[in-house]
């Protein structure tokens, strides 16, 4: 075994495999248990979940702010190469370890009764432990090689749990389109590995990202991070940056290849709280952690584009979507954007900060979202009535059926906008200003990334609020409708209640912060920044908060009085501007007539020239030798057999002439002699 990092208790890493083997541990349990809707399932799932949680805070408070600690095992050797695999225990590592666990588990106790009447619970439970285990293995791991084979089962563990329910249609769609689109992304991770290990001939984590790293001589310094100075060549630096941006468009679901995650909303809404948290998602933020130190400034900028492009794009489409799972999950795809952008300004611990709270508040919503569909479903199957119940236009008023639930959803609202008091102002509001600060100084156009995240996080305020005040406030509009409906409702039982209780209080600032208004005293921004950061250098550190919150609090007054009061204007339905929004600023469209459309008509194309063509050539040829064969067979049966047969009769009948003579009486002899000697006499005068 090689340790590269000295630490006093190498014991630790083994500890760090123990929290990733229990949910495969379950995960196999739940395989051998019969039946198919095994309640112990989930019991186990969730016992084992709990284990890994409580070894995570045991590691957190082992590593953190500590010496790294890295173990590793001589895997394979190719030629002079020694490939490494092991445990790579970092603050960023223990981190993942404790949030992805962390969320796991609210999540596991409110599947047991989310998923109770589901016929197929047990195996719900597999698919989520192997899910788990995926997750908490990619964070931990110190070797590329080892990173992609879990980044890969990340995503096949996301499409088991995204076509759960795979009698219907749409999630058959959506899971394979969730898999098609990622795989282009793995392509580019793959790219991007290979060039790494052909160039530096290693694929150990530390050696390449690391402090000194092969890749780049970069880190924090002083609260500054020092640029790059990147080792490849130019041309292998852009391929391998852009395989890696790939690879994060496409598991964190930035454009262009964010279409998948609303659709991924066809799976259990427990495990859409679990994806848009801190898993899979999450996982190309976690894979930007990693390799930042690779990334150039031009590269930075453009992550820091498509981050702000993002953001604005499904903020404007959350706007009109009636889709309550829809809505939360272009809401995702937004926050992401403030991520990656964060990371392309060189708000790398604020990027990370966000990470971690929005992974609380955006499970929270979900969680609500599944309550409140689950209600809606019950008096749909106990009215008989042909509704979505996940559409919000037949919801409202909510509150006083659904008061906890209510509560827990205002408060991962408010952290969603990012009002005080909150863990989302904290790393949002840190963006916002790092954002203004990297432009100040430079050109005009520059100004459009800090511009357009201000103007994305205010329209957050806006489509959230709505969210809020049409499921929540007002009158139950399903009522209104059918008025002798029968309306039983209520929030759940404690395996409801307490993972939204468990949430809701990392969903405010004493969790990650005593000071609820200064981001740069954050304890995990403190941790990723270095004290340089909390110099308060400019006047972006006071009116860019101060405007946030004004402003937030106007947005969402006017969502209230727009969608309650309705005495204020109302948005034009039919208007251009409200169908691109709602029809997704027709990307999918685009997608369709442009690629997959193109593709079909190809690959029937290819069919048809396959069955008709490659195929009908081959058939051809097969009855010309059939023909021939035939012919052959004839010609072999009746010509050369039959000559054949002939030579033996004739053969058979001289024989049995001849046969006649040997008949061993001495006058037949004699006779026969007379009669050649006479034969050949008489031959013998015709001839003279």
């Amino acid at each position: 075994m090689n340790i590269t990092t000295p630490y006093q208790d190498i014991s630790i890493a083994y500890f760090a495999l123990a929290a990733v083997a229990m949910p495969l541990i379950a995960f196999l349990v739940n395989i051998c248990l019969p039946g198919k809707t095994n309640k112990a399932s989930g019991w186990v799932s969730g016992f084992a979940i709990l284990i890994s949680a409580i070894l995570s805070v045991f590691l957190f408070s082992k590593i953190w702010g500590q010496q790294p600690l890295h173990l590793q095992q001589l895997w394979f050797t190719i030629g002079a190469s020694k490939i490494y695999a092991g445990v790579l225990l970092n603050d960023l590592s223990v981190l993942l370890l404790l949030l992805v666990s962390l969320i796991a588990l609210p999540v596991h106790i409110y599947s047991t009764v989310y998923m109770a009447h589901d016929a197929t619970y047990k195996r719900y439970f597999t698919y989520l432990s192997l899910f788990c285990f995926s997750m908490l293995a990619l964070v931990v791991v110190d070797n590329m090689f080892l990173f992609y084979a879990f980044w890969e089962l990340v995503g096949f563990s996301s499409y088991l749990l995204i076509g759960f329910w795979f009698t219907r249609d749409k999630a058959v769609y959506a899971n394979q389109k969730a898999f098609i689109m990622n795989r282009i992304g793995d392509i580019g991770l793959l790219i991007a590995i290979i060039i790494l290990f052909t160039q530096f001939h290693t694929a150990d984590i530390m050696q390449l990202f690391g402090d000194n790293g092969l890749v780049a001589q970069s880190f924090i310094k002083n609260g500054i991070w020092i640029a790059p100075a990147a080792q490849l060549p130019v041309i292998y630096q852009y391929i391998a940056c852009t395989g890696i941006m790939l690879a994060v468009a496409a598991k964190s679901a930035q454009f262009p290849l964010h279409t998948w995650l609303p659709d991924a909303m066809e799976g259990p809404t427990s495990v859409s709280a679990l994806i848009h948290a801190a898993t899979m998602v999450a996982a190309g933020v976690f894979l930007l952690g990693r390799v930042y130190p690779m990334f150039n400034t031009a590269e930075l900028n453009v992550l820091a584009i498509i981050g702000c492009f993002t953001a604005f794009m499904a903020a404007t489409i959350a706007l009109t979507q009636n889709d309550l799972k829809r809505i939360l999950a272009y809401s995702t795809i937004s926050q992401l954007g403030f991520m990656i952008m964060a990371m392309g300004i060189g708000a790398y611990a604020s990027s990370l900060f966000h990470l971690v709270t929005h992974a609380f508040f955006k499970c929270l919503l979900f969680l609500v979202a599944g309550i409140v569909i689950h209600q809606m479903q019950h008096i749909k199957v106990e009215n008989d009535l042909d509704i979505d119940p996940q559409n919000i236009l037949y919801m409202g008023g909510l509150r006083k059926k659904l008061p906890f639930t209510f509560i827990t959803a205002v408060v991962a609202s408010l952290a969603l906008i990012g009002l005080p008091l909150t863990s989302g102002y904290l790393s949002k509001d840190g963006i916002l200003i790092q954002a203004f600060e990297w432009s100040d100084g430079k050109s005009w156009y520059y100004r459009l990334i800090p511009v357009g995240a201000m103007i994305s996080s205010l329209l957050t305020a806006f489509y959230i609020a709505r969210l809020i005040v049409k499921v929540f406030f007002g009158e139950f509009r399903l009522q209104k409708i059918n008025p002798h409906i029968q309306t039983h409702c209520n929030d759940g039982g404690w395996q409801y209640k307490l993972p939204l209780l468990f949430l809701t209080i990392f969903c405010l600032f004493p969790i990650f912060s005593i000071n609820p208004l200064v981001y740069e005293h954050a304890w995990i921004f403190n941790a990723f920044s270095g004290p340089g950061f909390f110099e308060r250098e400019n006047i972006y550190h006071t009116i860019i908060p101060a405007f946030a919150l004004l402003a937030n609090i106007l947005v969402i007054y006017a969502a209230y009085s727009i969608y309650v009061k309705q005495n204020t204007f109302t948005f034009d339905q039919t208007g251009f501007l409200f169908r691109f929004s709602y029809n997704e600023w027709y990307i999918d469209r685009f997608y369709h007539l442009a690629i997959v459309k193109p593709v079909l008509a190809l690959s029937n194309a290819a069919s048809w020239f396959d069955i008709y063509i490659i195929d009908g050539f081959i058939n051809l040829l097969k009855s010309i030798v059939l023909t021939l064969s035939k012919i052959t067979a004839w010609i072999d049966k009746y010509i050369i057999d039959g000559f054949l047969h002939l030579l033996t009769a004739i053969v058979h009948q001289i024989g049995n002439f001849a046969r006649n003579f040997q008949s061993g009486k001495i006058q037949y002899y004699l006779f026969s002699m007379l009669a050649v000697i006479l034969a050949l006499f008489i031959l013998f005068l015709i001839k003279t």
